[in-house]
């Protein structure tokens, strides 16, 4: 059974969450505070965070921030901030979802399926997958990656982008797919936008970013990831 954390300083929210996610078969753990939050995250066994941002003592983001620190636990944020600046700021911290008050429980629900569905994924990977003789090396378990030997610093959605990949080598990924994977199902953008995070993944991981040996461009679909059998 899975635990989620939820974390509001409005206790009706709070109620209604728990009590759908208790009869879907969820344990549950609530905070009202930022630093309440932390600390349960902290002390382990929390499988999921539902994140409101609007809190008395920390907002939201900073315990998204903080979380992202020493946790790669997946994060939906519960908010009534509805503008687009917010939620890219959200999703820029590290947040892997994020839900508009006011909601549907049962969206909610879908959404924490979805984001264990993609945790469970990411836990599947070995502890090391390395490319091309150990050029390029990747911990998942540590979101660490390394490149001819060397830490890579990756951002929160380029490391998604990266494991993604790597999960699935030689498959071609469409624009929209790599959206939905690494930028959340409810990105309201141009699937185009996923370019910026390729190209910006390129620099970092490939030799020479101009001719790539790990993500190729397949014209008019997407990419796929190459560079050979992981080990």
């Amino acid at each position: 059974m899975k635990t989620i954390l939820i974390v509001d300083d409005e206790e009706k929210i709070r109620e209604v969450v728990v009590s759908y996610l208790q009869k879907d078969g969820f344990l549950t753990i609530e905070a009202g505070t930022g630093k309440n939050a932390l600390e349960l995250v902290h002390g382990g066994n929390i499988d999921l965070v539902i994140l409101d941002l609007m809190l008395p003592d920390l907002s939201g983001e900073e315990v998204c921030r903080a979380i992202r620190q020493f946790s790669p636990v997946p994060v939906i944020m519960l908010t009534a901030k509805i503008s687009e600046d917010d939620r890219v700021q959200g999703l820029s911290l590290g947040a892997d979802d994020y839900v508009l008050k006011p909601f549907s429980p049962r969206e909610l629900i879908a959404r924490v399926k979805a984001n264990l569905r993609r945790a469970f994924d990411d836990r599947l990977l070995a502890e090391t997958i390395s490319f091309q003789g150990g050029d390029l090396v990747i911990h998942p378990s540590k979101h660490e990656v390394f490149k001819a030997g060397r830490p890579v610093r990756l951002t929160p959605n380029e490391y998604k982008l990266l494991i993604t990949f790597a999960r699935h080598p030689q498959r071609t990924f469409t624009r929209e797919e790599l959206v939905e994977k690494v930028l959340g199902f409810d990105f309201d953008g141009d699937a185009r936008a996923i370019d910026q995070h390729v190209k910006n993944l390129r620099h970092k991981i490939e030799s020479n970013p101009k001719n790539p040996l790990y993500v190729i461009t397949v014209f008019g679909v997407g990419y796929r990831f190459s560079g050979g059998e992981f080990a």
